[in-house]
Parts: C-alpha cells; sequence; structure tokens
C-alpha cells in the first residue's frame, strides 16, 4: 500500500508562490515537519519569468540555481538546503491527480496519499496549445510551449542546433515579445504572427504598441499582424518545416515557438470550491468557500480593493503578494487575530533586447502620450496615463528610473484628480514625480 503522509499546511504547486508562501511561513515561525510543497516539477520553486529572458541568452545564460526565488523581488535565494534547514518538506516530481476537499486528502499519480489541515492551492496556469484546437500538424517536432524549466530548456537547445535558422513566433503578448527578443539576440530570422491589429492589445495602445512594432521591426524582426497559424507541415523526421497562416501565406520555420494565453488549472477542485470568472472564489485573504483552503496567483479570483470589483490576475507580482498575504493571514487566523485586507495594486513589466517598461493600475478610459515614442530616438523614453472620471488611474512608462517607475507606482495608487489634460503631456512623468 503506498504511504501517507500528514502535514499541517500543504502548498500543492511548486511555482513563485509556493516559493513565496513557504518564505513567509518561514518568517511567522512554521515548525519543522508542519508544511510540505507538493509539486510536479523536479526543482525546488523558482522565478518563472527569467525562462523567456535571461535563460535563452546567447551568452552566458542564466541557470539554476542563480533564479530560484524569492531573488525576483530582491529577497534571499531559497535554494533547496533552505527548505531542509526550515524544515519544510519539498515533494518534487510529484502529480497530484485528485482532490479530496471533503477528507482534506490528497492522491497522487503513483498512489501515495497526502493529508493536510490547511491547503494552499497554487497550481497556477497551463499554457494553452494549438493541439488543443485541432490545428492540422501542431503536435510537430520543435514546436514550442513555455511555461516550465523543461520546456526552456528544450527551446535552448533547439536554438543552438538550428544555427541561423528561422523562428516563426505566434502570438503577439508577454511571451511572443520576449522570445521574438531572445531568439533575435541568437541570431536566428525571427518572424512574429498575430491576429490583433497590434501587440499586447489586452495592455498597449496603438500609440505604445507603435514604438515597440517599429523598434523590433528596426532590429530585423518580421511581423505579420491580422492572421493566425492555420497548420503546420513536416520535413521527414516529423520536424516543422513550413507555418501555413490563414491568409494563405506560407512561412518556412525550423522552430516555432507559441504564446497564445494560458488557463488557470483549477480541474482537481471543480465542482468542490467556488469559482467565478475562470478562478476559484476568494476573499481578501485568499480564503475559498470552504474555510481550510485557500488559493493563491493565477488560480485565485479575489475583491480587488481600489476598484471594489473582483478579479483573476495573472502576473509574477501578484504571485507573490497574494502568498504571502495568504500564509500571513492562516497564521493569524489560528491565533485569533486577523491582517489587513489585501489591497493590491496591479503591476504589470517587461524586458526585451535593451528595453524596459513597468505598468501600474487600470488601462480603461482616455489616454494621453508622454515623452517620444519614436522606435528610430535612442534610448527612447516615453509614457502614457489613463485617465477616468477625471482621475489618473493608470500610468505606464518605458526607460524609466527606479525612481520614476516608483512616482509612476504612486500616482497609479493616489489617483489624483486631472484638470488640465495638456499638463500631463507637457510634463509626462515629472507629474507623476511630484504627487
Amino acid at each position: 500500500m503506498a504511504e501517507e503522509k500528514q502535514f499541517k499546511y500543504v502548498i500543492l504547486g511548486g511555482g513563485v508562490s509556493a516559493g513565496y508562501a513557504a518564505r513567509e511561513f518561514a518568517n511567522q515561525g512554521v515548525k519543522p515537519g508542519e508544511l510540505a510543497i507538493i509539486s510536479k516539477e523536479a526543482v525546488a520553486p523558482y522565478e518563472r519569468p527569467a525562462l523567456s529572458k535571461a535563460y535563452l541568452f546567447p551568452e552566458s545564460p542564466a541557470r539554476l540555481p542563480g533564479f530560484h526565488v524569492c531573488v525576483g523581488s530582491g529577497g534571499e535565494r531559497l535554494l533547496p538546503e533552505w527548505y531542509k534547514e526550515k524544515g519544510i518538506e519539498l515533494i518534487l516530481s510529484t502529480e497530484i491527480v485528485k482532490v479530496d476537499i471533503s477528507s482534506s486528502t490528497l492522491t497522487s499519480a503513483n498512489g501515495a496519499t497526502f493529508k493536510y489541515g490547511t491547503l494552499i492551492l497554487a497550481t497556477g496556469s497551463a499554457v494553452i496549445k494549438l493541439t488543443d484546437f485541432g490545428v492540422p500538424g501542431a503536435d510537430a517536432k520543435n514546436i514550442f510551449y513555455l511555461r516550465e524549466v523543461d520546456d526552456a530548456d528544450k527551446l535552448y537547445e533547439a536554438i543552438k542546433a538550428k544555427k541561423n535558422g528561422k523562428v516563426v513566433i505566434v502570438g503577439g503578448g508577454y511571451i511572443g515579445l520576449e522570445i521574438s527578443a531572445v531568439t533575435k539576440l541568437n541570431n536566428l530570422d525571427v518572424t512574429m504572427v498575430y491576429p490583433e491589429p497590434w501587440c499586447m492589445p489586452r495592455l498597449f495602445t496603438s500609440e505604445i504598441a507603435a514604438f515597440y512594432e517599429g523598434y523590433y521591426a528596426k532590429k530585423g524582426v518580421n511581423i505579420i499582424k491580422g492572421t493566425v497559424a492555420a497548420g503546420f507541415e513536416t520535413n521527414e523526421n516529423g520536424e516543422v518545416k513550413t507555418v501555413k497562416l490563414k491568409d494563405g501565406r506560407v512561412l518556412d520555420a525550423d522552430i516555432v515557438v507559441v504564446g497564445v494565453g494560458a488557463r488557470p488549472v483549477t480541474g482537481l477542485v471543480k465542482g468542490q470550491l467556488a469559482e467565478d470568472k475562470g478562478g476559484i472564489k476568494t476573499d481578501a485573504f485568499f480564503k475559498s468557500s470552504v474555510a481550510n483552503v485557500y488559493a493563491v496567483g493565477d488560480v485565485a479570483t479575489f475583491p480587488m480593493k481600489m476598484y471594489g470589483d473582483v478579479r483573476r490576475v495573472e502576473h509574477v507580482d501578484h504571485s507573490r503578494k497574494s502568498a504571502e498575504q495568504a500564509a500571513k493571514a492562516i497564521i493569524a487566523s489560528e491565533a485569533g487575530k486577523t491582517v489587513e485586507e489585501y489591497d493590491y495594486l496591479p503591476m504589470f513589466y517587461s524586458r526585451s533586447f535593451d528595453l524596459s517598461w513597468q505598468f501600474y493600475g487600470d488601462n480603461v478610459g482616455e489616454t494621453v502620450l508622454f515623452g517620444d515614442n519614436n522606435p528610430e530616438t535612442p534610448k527612447a523614453k516615453f509614457g502614457t496615463y489613463w485617465i477616468q472620471d477625471g482621475t489618473i488611474i493608470g500610468a505606464f512608462l518605458e526607460g524609466g528610473s527606479p525612481d520614476e517607475n516608483k512616482a509612476l507606482a504612486k500616482v497609479a495608487k493616489v489617483r489624483p484628480a486631472v484638470s488640465d489634460v495638456e499638463q500631463l503631456k507637457t510634463e509626462g512623468i515629472a507629474y507623476a514625480s511630484k504627487i
């Protein structure tokens, strides 16, 4: 009979949230043997954003243990030894196939069972694959997705094997933009394909996107907009050879990287917990509809205090902060205390080539562009404010200094009233710096 283990706290998932929650539990004085992290990955929690950036650099690429959590937020790096020292059990390479909320039991693929007192669901997202939509030839070799270290390793090997080859990137969001940049740095011939009228449409305005598209084009990235990959042809080795686009064009390809989004991994608890907006519904402490189950990161749909609504947020910043909030709340509630409600300011950022942008707040309402968004300008610096009902509710900046990015966060948090839109245009980031 497979073994059964029992823990006071179990974190299911081994990504960013798991590492930050573990650190917070340790800070809160969790005792040796009380906490376990169960992960299907073979390595301790790491900072996932590195995979689409430094991991694929042609020169001195990032490798583990270099980017284990919590280095992404400037904290101590939690190596596997750290968990041992704290008495936190890392149960790796273990896929949980069943979660029974009523009996507080998890069952793994090999039949092992784990009992918990309190469960934190940190299962994150799974990439959406073209095979899910029955795209012909989408199971060909050398079609890659990026979510885990294993994926990045395979892509890295392919990049090395196909020197000076052709890469087609499907998707114009985070993954598309970051992988296009890093494959170009590897001297590959890069084409990006996406259906929308401009890149990063969920966040960027057309004016912001125009800068990045122009900059990428200047770097030699080909951009094809308004169509999708409709099929793939393979060579005799089963490797992808061409990408057929819906508009009839055919692109040669040695490597294809697909970044068309992800879905929260909630299947294991379907029908056992309340859901909302595709995620597990939680309160401001990340407690689900069942008292001893919490959900953090990508899978949580939580009250967004600032905007008076509920949202699900897919970003590493929220993955870190929600995990810390849940751990604090769990320990506090056991002592009959409470912590402050989660009051999250949405934050997104990206780095590619020698560009770096940050965004804070909400991107609805009218927009005001400031600065110089001409892609030909060396070291271009520009930004955008979003204004709704006469107040600034969102702010974006490319090329900002750490102090300017802090001002950006502050203006989005304070939401000052704006009487003169022209003043925003002329003052630009200086306006935020005065808040």
